[in-house]
């Protein structure tokens, strides 16, 4: 037997399972010169047929596609004929299987026991009610890159089509207390670090076609004058030029005044604010953002967060976790937006800290929702931030940012 080969028994094993009775998904994760490749197969239903869905996942780019059952076999002899180290789960009815082969080799196996798992093999042919189906969007989509010229939507984006349907559903349901009269006044919108301004695009046919708010402004700003540039002529493909407007600037500082009303004596307002993964304290920056230019509305979806894995203390009870850098990053996270949202309560905005899309659409599925409207200051929030923040001997950056719109507030209770 070659080296990283399975066993004939084992791959028998396999063939078994995948194509006898109670299989659900088998999943194999290989890296190709550093480069992570990942097939999974499952049976779905589509037209009254039982066929084989294979999703390819190839250094991030995602091709799916259905087989019949012959096809299917070929993909399974070329999963399991695979060379190199590598990861194999196979999940049916009965329990599991999993199967990890080494750098060195060396083929390891477990299996789980019997779990008597009920397998329900759904149609996946059923028509999904997507915010981005619910107006004529065939333009709008192609325009933005996130389908073919056919309309047919690009493997490699949907992720991001998945995570824009999925933040417009967040803002239907936020603005769902929005009143006749709300709808009928100018409705702004600042995008904060909009990059390909694939959400800000989306917005206004969906916030006009769709929710009825019938005068719309939306601004995205983002310091890269590429991704500007390239916002602004899509926008005016889409004869949107005037109604979605793009300014290259940094955040911190952007004022709306400048773009919304030039010279006018009061500030225009803001109705909504959103930031679809913009980076570290880009996040932060977006939620200072709605707090001083008094927002109703904040819908902020963060990303990466290194502020606090600079100065977090690794001593003490949680040294051995620090020291697993994907712990300390994943707790990091964690604490990050337990302070964002600790913050916008005690400023007086209800918060939930959400998962607006499933995991696979993106790892960075969290989403701070968050509407102004309870009394700001109050003990109880206050307190619990406090805790927190002295437990673990850090000064969260946004506390930083805010200085006395959220240190009067504070000292208080200090």
């Amino acid at each position: 037997m070659e080296r990283f080969e399975l066993e004939e028994a084992l791959q028998e094993e396999i063939r078994t399972g995948v194509f006898g009775e109670g299989f659900m998904k088998i999943v194999q994760s290989v890296r190709r010169n550093g480069k992570a490749f990942k097939i999974a197969m499952r049976p779905v239903v589509i037209g009254g047929r039982k066929l084989f869905q294979a999703e390819m996942t190839d250094d991030g780019q995602v091709c799916v596609k259905n087989f019949e059952l012959d096809d299917a076999r070929d993909g399974l002899e070329e999963i399991i004929a695979q060379r190199g180290a590598r990861d194999l789960h196979m999940m049916t009815a009965k329990g599991d299987l999993h199967v990890r082969v080494t750098k060195k080799g060396r083929v390891l196996v477990s299996r789980s026991g019997a779990m008597d798992r009920e397998v329900v093999v759904k149609p996946h042919d059923r028509v999904k009610k997507l915010p981005l189906t619910s107006f004529e969007s065939a333009s709008l989509l192609r325009t933005i890159g996130l389908s073919d010229g056919s309309g047919n939507i690009r493997a490699s984006m949907r992720g991001k089509y998945d995570q824009v349907n999925e933040f417009l559903k967040v803002v239907a349901e936020t603005l769902s207390d929005a009143t006749e009269a709300d709808k009928a006044k100018t409705f702004t919108v600042i995008d904060c670090g909009c990059g390909k301004a694939y959400l800000t695009i989306s917005l206004y046919p969906y916030l006009t076609e769709v929710l009825g708010f019938s005068d719309v402004r939306i601004v995205g700003v983002d310091r890269r004058n590429d991704v500007i540039s390239a916002a602004k002529e899509m926008a005016k493909r889409l004869d949107l030029a005037d109604k979605v407007i793009f300014v290259e600037s940094d955040l911190e500082k952007f004022n709306p005044a400048d773009v919304l009303a030039p010279g006018a004596a009061e500030r225009p307002e803001i109705d909504l604010v959103v930031s679809l993964h913009a980076c570290d304290t880009a996040t932060d920056e977006a939620l200072a953002k709605g707090v001083e230019w008094k927002t109703r509305y904040i819908l902020s979806a963060p990303c990466c967060q290194h502020e606090l894995q600079k100065v977090l203390d690794d001593k003490g009870a949680f040294a051995g976790l620090m020291r697993q850098s994907i712990l300390r990053e994943r707790l990091c996270d964690i604490l990050t937006d337990s302070f964002r949202a600790q913050i916008l309560r005690i400023l007086g905005f209800r918060t939930q800290v959400i998962e607006f899309v499933s995991s696979e659409a993106t790892a960075r599925n969290i989403l701070l929702k968050c509407v102004w409207g309870v009394k700001p200051g109050q003990s109880g929030p206050v307190s619990e931030y406090l805790d927190l923040r002295d437990y673990w001997r850090v000064t969260p950056w946004l506390e930083k940012r805010l200085g006395d719109r959220l240190s009067k507030w504070l000292e208080r209770y200090v």
